[in-house]
């Protein structure tokens, strides 16, 4: 099942869309009015389809603002087959278009395939709002920019993202992160997590959270208006 937000003043056409994607089991936000979509959350979706020519604001620059929100696979749907058009909402960061009119195959095969990819995508990266771990190199990124941290605290941030939800004590990410047999103790890791809270601050980006008396967890963070 996706997560898929869908955009298009056509009251048919998006029922049309939400019916079909639905039967897929899939999540389907629908909305009519561009100027009604939730900025804030349009990080947790998994793909998003955009009508081009919409009252308010048209989907070149609703795909802009978006792009800077989401990394996620943004699909436009268009009548205009203009390659200029075309071309000019791919430079702004859609992913791939589908014209109208389009059929139930089609639209279902190109959004099937746009989602296996960003599956595969995604196993070796790990988007969680606004930071995005690059597993492979084993990076951080907070709105695209990389965080300077050292390998314990890079390590600590990915323990507690995979597991974001759990509280975990002083004690369980000590052993998880470093080890059974780490000469470490519980104060390493409060000076650790100080210390990724102080790199963390000048993005306004505070993912760990303390739960008194017991340890840490990760909550996921927003994307900012």
């Amino acid at each position: 099942m996706a997560k898929i937000l869908a955009v298009d003043d056509d009251v048919t056409i998006l029922t049309m869309i939400g019916n079909i994607l639905q039967k897929d089991g899939h999540l389907v936000t629908k909305v009519s009015n561009p100027l009604e979509i939730k900025m804030e959350q349009v990080g947790y979706y998994d793909l998003i389809l955009l009508d081009l020519m919409m009252p308010g604001e048209d989907g070149f620059a609703l795909c802009s603002k978006i792009r800077e929100l989401a990394d996620c696979p943004i699909l436009f749907l268009t009548a205009k087959t203009e390659e200029s058009s075309l071309v000019n909402g791919l430079a702004l960061g859609a992913d791939d278009y589908i014209c109208k009119p389009f059929g139930v195959m089609e639209l279902r095969a190109r959004i099937s395939a746009h989602l296996r990819r960003e599956h595969r995508e995604h196993s070796v990266r790990m988007i969680l709002g606004r930071i995005c771990f690059q597993l492979s190199s084993r990076q951080m990124l907070v709105d695209h920019q990389e965080i300077p941290f050292t390998k314990a605290e890079y390590d600590i941030c990915e323990f507690l993202a995979k597991n974001r939800g759990l509280v975990f004590s002083k004690e369980q990410i000590l052993e998880q992160v470093f080890g059974f047999d780490s000469k470490s103790n519980d104060n390493t890791i409060t000076t650790h997590i100080k210390n990724i809270r102080l790199k963390l601050s000048d993005y306004h980006c505070m993912p760990i959270k303390t739960v008194w008396g017991i340890g840490y967890k990760w909550e996921e963070t927003k994307a900012e208006l």
